[in-house]
Formats: C-alpha cells, sequence, structure tokens
C-alpha cells in the first residue's frame, strides 16, 4: 500500500510515467550558455529495472514521511513535520539567482527596427476581396414508396393515411431520414395488423438504390400479417339484468369474431350507450382483459361491467342561485312520465329544450339516486338540472340591400323573461330607403305546452314601393310552432287572427288616375310546413314544404271576402363534397275579388332578391299606364343554382323565372327570367350573401344590374 502511494506521489511531482516501486527524475533540457552536460542522462528501458538506483531509496523515503495517528479526530500535524524550513536569507538567494538566470543579456537589435515610421498617408487600404459563400441550399433527395403485403388485409388505404414516408411527400434531407420514416412505419404497420387481429404480424423496411448507384432510392415495407386470431370465448362479469342477457346482446360479440381493436371498441361503447336507454342510468364499463393463446391463435374476452341500480323517473329537482326557470316549468318540458323506465335520451331531450330557451349561461341535466323503491325492483331517480341564468337582454341588428327597394335596417330590443316564465318583450323598429316602421310584441314561449309560442304584435308602418304608398297598423294574435337555429323541426305551423288598417294609393283604372283609399282588413292567416332538410339557414340536402292560407276580408265601403292561397316547394342535393343543387318553386293565387278591388298590399308581386333576381324589387306583372307595377292575384316563380363551396367562401350561379298574373291562374305565359353570379361568406350564424343578377331579354324600364346583399341563402 505504502509502495503504492509512494509512486503516485514522485510521478506527480516529476511528471513522468514511473514503475511501481521506482520513481524518475526528468531533467529539462538545458539551455546553451548555462553550463549544460554534453550529454543528456536517459531513462533506462523497462527490461533494465532492476540494475537502476533508486534517486531517493526506500528507508530513507519512509524515514522523511512523518508517522500519521491512527486517531481520525487528532489535530493536523504541523507543516513543519514535512519539509525542512528555510531562512529569509535562503531564500532570497534563490530568488536573486532565478532573477540573474531569467536576465541575461540581450542579442543586438535588428537595425530594420531602428528605422522611422512611414507616413499614415502612404499607407494603401484596399477592401478584402469578396470571398463568396459557399452554396448552402439543402440538398433534397427523392425517394419513392413500395407497400407490401398490406393490401391482402385491406390496410393500404389506412396505412397510406398514417405513413410517415407518404407525409413526406417523397422527399427527404438525406438517406438517414428516409431510413428513420421507414422504420416509423414498420411501427405502424404492426400496430395496424394488431388492429385487425393479426398480432403475430411483423413487418421490415429496406431502403435502397433501385438500381444500385442510379440515385433512385426506393424505400420498401414488407408486411407480413400471420394468422388472424379469433375470440375464443366471451364472458362478461355483471349483476343479472332485466331482461336477462342485455349485456351480452348489446355487447353482440361471439365465439369465433376475429379480435379487431375497433369492433371490440365499439361494442363496449355500444353497452355504454344502450344501456341508459333500458333503465340503467349509471352503468360504467370496465376495463377488458384478452389473454391470448399462441398456439391455437385465439384469446379469451372478460369483460367487467358495474350496473347500478334499474331505474324510473322520479321529479325534476333544480339547483343554482340564480334560477331562470321553475322546477314547475321544466315539467313543461320534459317528454317522459314519472314512473316511466328511465331512458337517457328523455333526459338529453331536455336538455336541449332548456338550451332552446336561451335563458341559461350553464344548464346541466342529470340523474340523481333516491334510494326509494320504484316498481319491479327499480330505484326512482330525480332528474337534476343544474342552472345559472344568462344575460336575458338581447340587442340585435340587419341590414340589407337591393336593387329596387334599396337599405334596409332592422334592429329589435328583447327581454327573453321579463314576464315568467318564458314571457318576452320585443321592441324592434326598421329604416329603409322605402320601408319605415316600429313594432312591440309580447311573447311567451312553451305557451301551456312544450313547443308552442304565443304572440301578440301591434305595429305601424310606412311603405313608399314603386306599386304603392301606404300608411298601415296592425294588431295580430298568434299561436305557433316554429324551428330555430338550435331546434330545427319537422313540422311547423302557425294560427291566429289579424286586424289591419291601412292608408294607401293605386292606380284607379275607372278614372285613369291614381287616388288614395282606406281599407279595413281582417284575416285569420294559417300556414304549415314539413322540413327533411339538414340545416335551417345552411340547408345542403333534403327538401322543404310550405302551404299558406289566409281567408280574408277587405272593407272599403263594402266587405269583399276572398282568400290569399300559396304553396312552396324546395330541394337541395350534394353532386360532389363541394357542389350543392338547389331548387324552388313557389305558385299563389287569390280567388274571391277582383284585383282592383283587392288593396295593393295585399296582392302579389314578383322580383327583388327573394323572389326573381334580376329584376327590382315587385318588378314584374302588368303595369298601369303611368308604367307602375300594379300586382295581380296569381304568380309563379322559379329558380335553380349550383353552391360552390370552397373553406369559407362559395360561388353561387343561378338562374330565376317567374311572373305575375292578373286572373287567379299560373298559367306559365310570358315567363321572365333573370341570371347571375353571387359569393358567400360563411359564418356561424349563417351566409352573408352577395348576388349580382341581369334580366335575360331586358325590357324597356327594367333594371339592368340588381345587386342583393343579405343573410342567409336565396331559399
Amino acid at each position: 500500500m505504502r509502495k503504492g502511494v509512494k509512486a503516485v506521489w514522485l510521478a506527480a511531482l516529476a511528471g513522468t510515467a514511473f514503475v511501481p516501486g521506482v520513481a524518475w527524475a526528468q531533467i529539462a533540457d538545458p539551455k546553451p550558455g548555462q553550463g549544460a552536460p554534453a550529454d543528456k542522462p536517459k531513462a533506462p528501458p523497462p527490461q533494465a529495472d532492476a540494475a537502476v538506483v533508486p534517486i531517493v531509496p526506500d528507508k530513507e523515503f519512509d524515514a522523511a514521511i512523518p508517522a500519521l495517528s491512527d486517531d481520525i479526530n487528532a489535530p493536523l500535524e504541523s507543516i513543519e513535520g514535512f519539509a525542512p524550513v528555510q531562512t529569509q536569507g535562503q531564500q532570497a538567494a534563490e530568488v536573486k539567482a532565478d532573477v540573474r538566470e531569467s536576465f541575461e543579456d540581450a542579442s543586438a537589435e535588428d537595425p530594420e527596427f531602428q528605422q522611422p515610421l512611414p507616413a499614415l498617408a502612404d499607407f494603401k487600404v484596399e477592401p478584402a476581396a469578396e470571398i463568396k459563400a459557399a452554396d448552402t441550399k439543402a440538398v433534397t433527395i427523392r425517394y419513392k414508396t413500395v407497400l407490401e403485403g398490406m393490401n391482402e388485409i385491406g390496410l393500404d388505404d389506412r396505412f397510406k393515411a398514417l405513413s410517415a414516408l407518404e407525409q413526406g411527400d417523397g422527399k427527404a434531407a438525406n438517406a438517414a431520414m428516409v431510413a428513420a420514416r421507414a422504420r416509423e412505419d414498420e411501427k405502424l404497420a404492426v400496430r395496424l395488423m394488431q388492429s385487425l387481429g393479426y398480432y403475430d404480424g411483423t413487418a421490415i423496411s429496406t431502403v435502397e438504390q433501385v438500381p444500385k448507384n442510379s440515385g433512385n432510392v426506393v424505400a420498401t415495407v414488407t408486411a407480413s400479417p400471420g394468422t388472424i386470431y379469433r375470440l375464443a370465448t366471451v364472458k362478461v362479469v355483471a349483476d343479472p339484468t332485466v331482461p336477462a342477457g342485455l349485456i351480452e346482446r348489446e355487447l353482440n360479440l361471439n365465439p369465433g369474431d376475429p379480435i379487431e381493436a375497433d369492433r371490440v371498441q365499439g361494442a363496449e361503447a355500444n353497452v355504454s350507450l344502450r344501456l341508459p336507454q333500458q333503465g340503467y342510468p349509471f352503468v360504467k364499463v370496465g376495463q377488458r382483459d384478452i389473454l391470448l393463446d399462441e398456439d391455437v391463435y385465439t384469446g379469451d374476452y372478460t369483460l367487467p361491467v358495474t350496473l347500478g341500480p334499474r331505474a324510473v323517473f322520479g321529479d325534476v329537482v333544480t339547483q343554482g342561485r340564480h334560477q331562470a326557470l321553475s322546477a314547475e316549468h321544466i315539467n313543461l318540458l320534459r317528454r317522459y312520465k314519472p314512473g316511466a323506465l328511465y331512458d337517457v335520451r328523455a333526459t338529453d331531450d331536455l336538455r336541449d329544450a332548456l338550451i332552446a330557451t336561451s335563458l341559461f349561461s350553464t344548464v346541466s341535466v342529470e340523474p340523481v339516486r333516491t334510494g326509494e323503491p320504484g316498481p319491479d325492483g327499480t330505484e326512482v331517480v330525480n332528474v337534476l338540472v343544474r342552472q345559472a341564468a344568462g344575460p336575458p337582454r338581447t340587442l340585435a341588428g340587419e341590414a340589407g340591400y337591393s336593387t329596387g327597394q334599396g337599405i334596409r335596417l332592422q334592429g329589435s330590443w328583447t327581454h327573453r323573461n321579463l314576464f315568467p316564465p318564458e314571457g318576452a318583450l320585443i321592441a324592434s323598429g326598421v329604416i329603409g330607403t322605402q320601408e319605415q316602421g316600429a313594432s312591440v310584441t309580447f311573447r311567451r314561449s312553451n305557451a301551456g305546452q312544450r313547443d308552442r309560442t304565443f304572440q301578440i304584435q301591434a305595429s305601424a308602418n310606412h311603405s313608399d314601393y314603386q306599386a304603392y304608398e301606404s300608411y298601415t297598423g296592425t294588431l295580430s294574435v298568434r299561436w305557433s310552432r316554429e324551428s330555430t337555429p338550435i331546434w330545427q323541426k319537422r313540422w311547423t305551423y302557425f294560427y291566429g287572427a289579424e286586424v289591419v288598417g291601412s292608408n294607401e294609393d293605386r292606380y284607379n283604372f275607372n278614372r285613369g288616375a291614381r287616388d288614395r283609399g282606406t281599407y279595413l282588413i281582417a284575416a285569420l292567416p294559417g300556414f304549415v310546413g314539413y322540413d327533411r332538410s339538414d340545416n335551417l339557414l345552411n340547408p345542403t340536402r333534403g327538401y322543404r314544404i310550405k302551404a299558406n292560407v289566409s281567408p280574408e276580408t277587405s272593407v272599403r265601403g263594402a266587405a269583399r271576402p276572398y282568400a290569399r292561397l300559396m304553396l312552396e316547394g324546395t330541394y337541395y342535393q350534394p353532386v360532389s363534397s363541394s357542389i350543392v343543387v338547389a331548387a324552388r318553386a313557389r305558385v299563389g293565387s287569390i280567388p274571391g275579388i277582383a284585383r282592383d278591388d283587392l288593396p295593393p298590399s295585399r296582392r302579389y308581386y314578383a322580383g327583388g332578391g327573394g323572389s326573381v333576381r334580376g329584376f327590382g324589387y315587385q318588378e314584374l306583372g302588368p303595369r298601369s299606364p303611368d308604367g307602375k307595377p300594379v300586382g295581380g292575384r296569381s304568380f309563379n316563380e322559379f329558380a335553380i343554382e349550383a353552391r360552390y363551396r370552397f373553406g369559407d367562401y362559395g360561388i353561387v350561379p343561378f338562374i330565376d323565372a317567374g311572373q305575375v298574373y292578373e286572373g287567379i291562374y299560373p298559367t306559365a305565359q310570358k315567363m321572365r327570367f333573370g341570371a347571375g353570379i353571387g359569393g358567400r361568406l360563411y359564418t356561424n350564424f349563417g351566409p352573408l350573401r352577395v348576388d349580382v343578377a341581369t334580366p335575360i331579354n331586358r325590357q324597356k324600364g327594367e333594371s339592368k344590374i340588381a345587386l342583393y346583399i343579405s343573410i342567409g341563402q336565396a331559399f
């Protein structure tokens, strides 16, 4: 031990390697003039170690080292015990000797250094030659991806959709990157094969130039699926159900079925979905276990399921600091009866109905256990509605423009729950080039029953159209069932009554001049609609049918009864992922009264953005001798357009047709056509529409170009 310590210490001092047991000294090369010996001593070769005399014998070395105490807690020895003490005189003498050796006489200075420096102006400063940077453009190699073995099990398309090689688009910075992508695709291929039950599947990738040294890199992923694994047994660990075997039936996994990941996960999800629809609101599906047998390529499947109690509906209870609706009114919205077997679809429907009221900032619906026994071994569960009332007031605005009608601005203020429950007060106003008006409306939603709305409205309106000018006051009452963007309904309707007083001008054909008259109109309007479209504001598939019937009586000197009838159908058909063809047909008739006895505001007109585009508002149909439209007792309209959408934008070419007739039958004679193109900007609240159209075979006095701007599709 001590020999080792000694050798290391000496080697550190001398700066040389050492042989155990022997220390060597290294002598620096002496400089000329310093008394250097003619020959330097050299260390003997290793084999001569035994003949070499050590610089310090072992005994002398051991004697020079102070003895160390065995007590680790003893104080350290003084430094004097390790090295001899030098006097100050000895130290000074050594320093002086070193100084003398360091400062010898310098050699004579080169005469060149004694010359004066040249003048600064004589220096020629030239810019350094420009060094062109090396071309740092990244080198890109191209490669081709080849997949083998996946097509036979139907995984080609799925692999290509997820492949790192395919996503690289055949380009990479270097071959190492191609190889890394290929290795990732090996793992992907194995995962995909296992997802279909090929648990012994393997994959290998190669990256090579084909042919060699051609520069054509080919990355090949070769998959070997092996034998598919199938279910040997299917076991469900759960309490008995009513009816018996309910879980197994909804799981629908059977021995012999391939162990496909998508199918197994879908079967388990179906249990979670279907059992709450059949009386088990608290069911929980546990973690599956599949034990594979590699010898026979089968797996034993086990699924634990916690059922919870079989339940029936109880009461509705509410929770929340700021509640918009009481439990009593919420009971009006539910479509189930207390005591009925629990069905989660009924609670989802109730939640949708609550959201449609627009009275909540947050609302949730969930079952809660009561512990009360129900019929047939069930437990009564209450429906808990957690609610937080939202802001009840709304300001809304709408703007539009069309040729012939001009600008139209409409705004409204609504308090949706001023008269609880769901009693709204609405004040609205219209300002436009040809229309000004105001109205006040009281509306109670879900009035007495779900989805029924009761409404009373009073309005005053001034209209100044090319066909007529009128000052109108209206008082109306209506019951309705309507669609909203949140809750689109298949069947809609309204019925009601209204009384209208209107002062209007008209062209009096008996006098050959325009005159004014006051009409009192009583009407019983009704409407029914059937909607099979997929969206209220932007339909892309399906159809709609609407029918209006309004028995009316107009009084101006004498009472004249008549009926206003209208039928409309629209159809929407996608022809590709981005193009929808939409078509519309609409006809109307007013039997029972002569046209000239009919108030101008109750006649039919055609032309405009919601009618026949390419023409001004109310521009089509018969005209008076002064050149203004007079309207008619029947009309027909047709339209077809192709709605092409790309992202949030769209282009819509269209052709419209229509005409207004004096008689009660729309004869389809003298049809007028308009053609144009529109642009769409799709937003969260519906498409913003801009259409430009022109009449085909334009007649004198008709618009050359018509522009329409509004929100929503034309139909």
